[in-house]
């Protein structure tokens, strides 16, 4: 009997993959885009709970950027060490196990009685969170380059935005609001778990699967000097996206002069919705254009928002805000744009990787820094002023690196056009961006 066993078993996993009806390609696309923003929505819920936790637990701003600071290094961890698992052993299995962690986070969240949990929870949901977003990213990609690329810039945006205000009106208006919101996303992540386990893979399996682990910092070298030069800026607006994901809500309350929790989610949502817009708004724009854009919207509305602070000028700030996340959404898109479309498909889901490594440190370090200024330095207002000074440097840094640059390069594979880098197939039959497994 035992030498028909493997037989036996060959045959139930083919009648079972016969009796699997996969999620046809274009919804399986929109199931992978809709993971991110319910993660990156996740990340940014509990912004406009800082205020509730910090008056029940009694702890300082430096906490507050600490906790919002552990997980851009979670983040960071699970994109060096599981970044690159997905090329091997496929998309689909590395997007179960990390949601099934976020999920785990919600529930860790949800039972939070100290800042102990609180910060379980952050580093579980960074962990899964880096581990998804290269595979999530490159998965996309995988079904559709050019349409994969625009979402790898714009979905972000739109989670970040969707979660800080709806978060901030569960916390205002309905009952237990620190459970409410990730009992919410829970229900969410096991619905997206069942999705994710309809889609077909789109990769091969390919050996390496342990070695990949090993954190590596190396980048492929048709997109090196790419990265260089947009680095600054990637890293500018996700510094900015981080203070408002930390201190933001506190800066906004200030000003206005309400401790409304929707106040609280504001800024972070104008920010992150107006980024998300112009993402879509500038999708036909070269990646240089949209990198010029991104710059220009970058140093312009932090100029704003500085002046808004000093002058205590809610209404400015918040017009400040919109032109920041114009900066935001074009720098981030523009980085995207610029490089993503270098690499080859089996170097995707690592280069993206390494590029969303530089924004969670861009969006964590900076944060905790100011933080400890808050409470050691000369307070909140006069360290978001000089916050905002550090990232209009970087940005004009960008600028002069980009300047020096020059126009992109094409690389084998990628024509640079009018309306940004675009792939070009190997062999009309078959697009190299498109490998189904078998």
């Amino acid at each position: 009997m035992n030498h028909r066993a493997p037989h036996q078993r060959t045959d139930r996993t083919a009648r079972t993959e016969a009796s699997r009806k996969p999620i046809p390609p274009r919804a399986a696309f929109y199931v992978l885009a809709s993971v991110i923003v319910s993660f990156l929505a996740a990340s940014s819920a509990p912004t406009p709970l800082y205020a509730t936790y910090q008056a029940e637990w009694g702890f300082t701003p430096i906490t507050t950027t600490v906790v919002f600071g552990v997980y851009a290094i979670a983040v960071l961890s699970g994109l060096l060490v599981l970044g690159k698992l997905s090329d091997h052993v496929g998309r689909r299995p590395v997007l179960i196990a990390a949601i099934v962690a976020q999920a785990a986070a919600m529930l860790l969240f949800s039972t939070a009685g100290g800042v102990g949990e609180l910060l379980a929870a952050r580093v579980v949901q960074g962990l899964s969170t880096g581990a998804a977003l290269g595979a999530i990213g490159a998965g996309m990609m995988d079904i559709n380059r050019a349409r994969g690329t625009l979402a790898n810039a714009f979905v972000p945006g739109l989670g970040t935005a969707t979660g800080a205000l709806v978060s901030g009106f569960v916390v205002q208006y309905l009952p237990a609001p620190t459970h409410a919101i990730y009992l919410g996303l829970l229900a969410v992540f096991v619905a997206q778990a069942v999705a994710v386990a309809l889609i077909d893979e789109t990769v091969t399996k390919k050996p390496g699967a342990l070695a990949s682990l090993v954190p590596e910092i190396r980048l492929p070298r048709t997109v090196r000097g790419a990265v260089l030069a947009t680095a600054p800026v990637m890293f500018a607006v996700w510094a900015l996206a981080g203070f408002y994901g930390s201190l933001g809500p506190a800066l906004v309350r200030t000003l206005v002069g309400s401790t409304s929790a929707v106040y609280g989610g504001l800024g972070l949502f104008v920010l992150a919705f107006v980024a998300a817009g112009s993402a879509l708004a500038l999708r036909g724009a070269s990646a240089n254009t949209v990198m010029y854009t991104g710059i220009a919207a970058l140093v312009t509305g932090v100029a704003l928002t500085l002046a808004a602070v000093d002058q205590r000028m809610p209404a400015l700030f918040f017009a400040g805000t919109a032109v920041a996340g114009v900066g935001f959404g074009s720098g981030f898109q523009g980085g995207i744009r610029t490089v993503v479309p270098l690499a080859r498909p089996h170097e995707s889901s690592g280069v993206l990787s390494l590029l969303f490594v530089v924004s969670y440190l861009g969006m964590g370090v900076p944060s905790v820094l100011a933080g400890v200024l808050v409470v050691h330095g000369g307070g909140l207002v006069p360290t978001s002023e000089e916050y905002g000074a550090v990232v209009i440097a970087l940005a004009l840094l960008a600028l002069a690196a980009l300047l020096l640059r020059g126009a992109p390069q094409s690389a084998p594979g990628v024509q640079v056009a009018s309306g940004g880098p675009r792939p070009v197939p190997v062999r009309a039959d078959r697009p190299e961006h498109v490998t189904r497994a078998r």
